[in-house]
């Protein structure tokens, strides 16, 4: 079937986080949201229809997850990323963020260095800091208009630390690291001893030119070292059903993980979230591929946009994700901070560039995963901002 990804839903007093806490995140109530990274478009079809057939029931205690739900996610990563894995890899989370946090309480103490590679999802910092842990930077190196990893620095940083937190593919930057720029990755951890946390979240959300590789499919060994984090919520927006999976085939490092997950109690999850996840990995092939084509096009609208209308700002296109990476360095703000400009002077509520730590200056976070007239209007409004200053 043919998805319409053209169509407006209106999100306000659904008590959207994106759209009705506009006023508590930017001060004003009236910008275009394109800042948390989930999408204007409508839960798939099959998804609601699991949903709806599961509140039948009209039953709703304690429950488990089947057989069937570890099958589908084994499936989905073999049939989309060629990853063979165990369902006896797969533990629970009820979010990416709270399953890193839960692996650093399990595989490192307090004072411990963690590294993390910036500019990188802002919640990396907080679970390394609230945990009482220390951050250690490697940050990326923008060349050629792509992310790269510094292995120079690297080498230095990973002699005493305990863990190294990946993001792949990249958040904000976009990069969808190579096979060998992993394996060198991987291969640098073993030999310094430290685990890596990679979180592949976006991994179903990569353009058509480009492969995502998952980390711990590259070799036993790196499997062996690497604890990775996966969720059908960026790909199928379900974010609000709380679902996710923590992947190790290492059986110590499943273990320490699952002992946290059972001192804190928070591993049985919610119905809807199961049969919602399930419905994802068995029947998302076709409406992904659909998304992909849609969030594509919108990137050559923005590119084209910028490169015959706006002077002054770069756009950091993405190998992979719905989030563009905009240098606005080059802009003359004539005093202003670009957070201010960008909200008070374009209407706009993207994400300030200085989120993401070293390296964020000067950039903004957008998110594509709107219908295209919404892309269009916020590329108008920027236009008429810049004209002005």
């Amino acid at each position: 079937m043919k998805y319409n990804f053209d169509e407006i839903v209106n999100r306000e007093n659904t008590a959207s986080v994106k759209y009705d806490l506009r006023n508590e995140i930017f001060g004003s109530s009236d910008v275009i949201p394109m800042w948390v990274a989930d999408m204007d478009f409508k839960t798939p079809d099959f998804i609601i229809k699991a949903i709806k057939e599961r509140a039948n029931h009209e039953l709703f205690g304690y429950s488990f997850r089947p057989e069937s739900y570890f099958t589908s996610i084994v499936n989905w990563l073999k049939r989309r990323h060629q990853w063979n894995v165990d369902m006896e890899w797969i533990s629970f989370s009820p979010g990416i963020v709270p399953a890193v946090n839960m692996a650093i309480l399990a595989y490192t103490n307090q004072g411990d260095k963690i590294i993390i590679q910036p500019p990188v999802y802002f919640p990396f910092f907080s679970a390394i800091e609230n945990n009482n842990r220390a951050l250690v930077e490697n940050p990326l190196s923008l060349k050629n208009n792509r992310y790269h990893f510094d292995f120079d620095d690297l080498s230095d940083k990973l002699k005493d630390a305990k863990l190294l937190i990946l993001s792949n593919p990249h958040n904000p930057g976009g990069s969808v690291w190579t096979r060998e720029e992993l394996k060198r990755l991987g291969e640098m951890c073993i030999e310094n001893n430290v685990i890596i946390l990679s979180d592949e979240i976006h991994a179903d959300l990569v353009f058509k030119e480009y492969k995502f590789t998952a980390l711990a499919s590259i070799s036993d060994e790196i499997a062996n070292n690497t604890v990775t984090f996966i969720a059908p919520s960026k790909t199928f927006n379900m974010a609000a059903l709380a679902t996710s999976s923590v992947i190790a085939s290492n059986k110590d490092l499943k273990e320490k993980y699952d002992k946290v997950l059972d001192t804190i109690h928070v591993g049985l999850g919610n119905v809807f979230g199961t049969v919602a996840s399930e419905a994802a990995y068995n029947f998302g092939d076709e409406w992904l591929d659909q998304l992909m084509d849609y969030l594509s096009g919108n990137l050559d609208l923005i590119q084209d946009f910028i490169d015959k209308r706006i002077s002054g700002i770069n756009m950091i296109r993405p190998e992979g994700t719905y989030l563009v990476w905009l240098d606005c360095s080059a802009i003359n703000l004539n005093g202003k901070d670009i957070k201010e400009f960008i909200i008070h002077d374009a209407g706009l509520g993207f994400n300030d560039g200085k989120m993401f730590g070293t390296g964020g200056e000067g950039f903004v976070r957008m998110n594509i995963a709107c219908p295209r007239e919404t892309i269009k209007e916020a590329l108008i409004k920027l236009e008429k901002a810049l004209s002005k200053l």
